[in-house]
């Protein structure tokens, strides 16, 4: 079967109450299909419009919902009136077979046919007729293709405008402002997808009760040259820190096997020589954990190579964001956690924690920096299936994101072989 590439746009409404996680979980959880990109998008008036004509236009056969979901992104999506700023809304983008279908399925019909909670929108929404049959309240939870033709249509719409209507949007009009706001980064780790489960749409569930918005957001795959710039810091404190980690166990080491206990000064000037080696080592495994690639395994020229494993990056805006976030990860032993937090629920060790939050503003502004957070990683993927042979050959052959797309995929396609 022919592979396919299918959206889901979750609506201002449902990312302003905090059921974004929840639409993620359910997604990632109930599908086959690879998870390949993200975006958040402040949409302009001009983007609305014509995303609104191509659902009006009836395209996949007549359909008594498509003027309703028109009139609903007109209303929902349009820019404030008063204010001129945008509505937040994400873009997410899933491969594999079928895959509209497969969306269009675990989504639900518009009007809850249903209604029996068993999809996202019976779940988070609403459709309410008064006792002449007209709507009085329409709320559809998340926007998705009804057919690979609209789904094409819709998602070449919104890739031309994802670098001018994309990025960080920290401009929205329910996102606070002020001199003490902040904005950090949560970088949710391979651990949470290489199987299809709930965990990531949970991890971002429990951090949306920090009272926090989502500003942007980024599906990718670190490079080991990313990685080697993003832990680089941590080398310097593992180095200094093993002394206090393995002193003791040094000590205790050589007692047990030659019988006699070394000076303090002996074990002192060890941990000086081995720390370094501790530290290089404890590095090339959070490297290998995150890219998929031992660095030492990796060239010089080859280290911009797209990485084999996929993290979610989302960038997080309030008051004290850089602490609350922490607060709520928990330490990143996962046993000193407390329950409840991110890394007690999801983590397994001081490396598998689940995610990865800043530690401050400026640590948070130079990882960003690092990984691109505002790089456009929706055209890449749009053109590789929907533009034309010339377009996608020249996308390839650049590299970028282009070249990542593409790699991206063949090794999302061969993990989904291997399970």
């Amino acid at each position: 079967m022919a592979r396919e590439l299918a959206y889901i746009l979750i609506n201002p409404y449902t990312i302003r109450k905090s059921r974004t996680g929840g639409v993620i979980a359910r997604v990632i959880a109930r599908s086959d299909l690879n998870f390949v990109g993200a975006r958040m998008y402040g949409p302009s008036r001009e983007l609305v419009e014509k995303y609104a004509d191509i659902v009006r236009s009836k395209d996949h056969g007549a359909s008594t919902a498509s003027d309703l979901i028109a009139d609903y992104v007109l209303r929902a999506y349009m820019p404030d009136t008063q204010t001129g700023r945008p509505h937040r809304a994400m873009l997410l983008l899933f491969e594999g077979e079928e895959a509209v279908s497969k969306i269009w399925s675990i989504t639900g019909n518009a009007t809850l046919k249903s209604g029996n909670g068993q999809t996202i929108r019976d779940t988070y929404g609403d459709y309410i007729v008064d006792e002449n049959g007209r709507v009085s309240y329409f709320e559809p939870a998340v926007l998705v293709a009804p057919s690979r033709r609209r789904a094409e249509a819709t998602l070449q719409l919104w890739a031309r405008y994802a670098g001018r209507d994309g990025g960080l949007i920290h401009q929205a009009g329910d996102v606070p402002e002020g001199s003490d706001v902040q904005q950090t980064l949560v970088m949710l780790k391979p651990d949470n997808f290489r199987v299809p489960s709930s965990r990531a749409g949970s991890i971002v569930d429990i951090l949306s009760t920090s009272g926090l918005r989502i500003v942007g957001a980024k599906k990718f795959s670190m490079t080991v040259a990313q990685a080697e710039e993003f832990y680089g810091p941590v080398v310097e404190a593992l180095t200094g820190k093993f002394k206090d980690i393995g002193g003791g166990r040094l000590a205790e080491a050589i007692s047990k096997e030659f019988g006699f206990v070394p000076p303090p000064s002996v074990v002192d000037d060890m941990c000086r020589k081995l720390g370094p080696l501790f530290a290089k080592a404890q590095f090339d495994e959070i490297v290998q954990f995150i890219t998929g690639f031992k660095p030492d395994d990796v060239p010089l020229h080859k280290r911009a190579k797209t990485g084999k494993e996929g993290c979610l990056a989302l960038v997080y805006e309030g008051h004290n964001a850089v602490q609350k976030i922490r607060n709520i990860l928990g330490p990143t032993d996962p046993s000193k956690a407390k329950p409840g937090s991110v890394r007690r629920e999801f983590g397994s060790n001081i490396m598998v924690n689940a995610a990865h939050a800043s530690d401050s503003p400026d640590n948070a502004r130079r990882e960003m920096g690092i990984i691109d957070v505002e790089g456009d990683s929706i055209k890449p993927v749009v053109d590789y299936f929907y533009g034309s042979a010339i377009s996608r050959v020249l996308s390839v052959a650049k590299g970028g994101e282009g070249g990542r797309v593409r790699a991206r995929l063949r090794q999302d396609r061969a993990r989904e072989k291997g399970q």
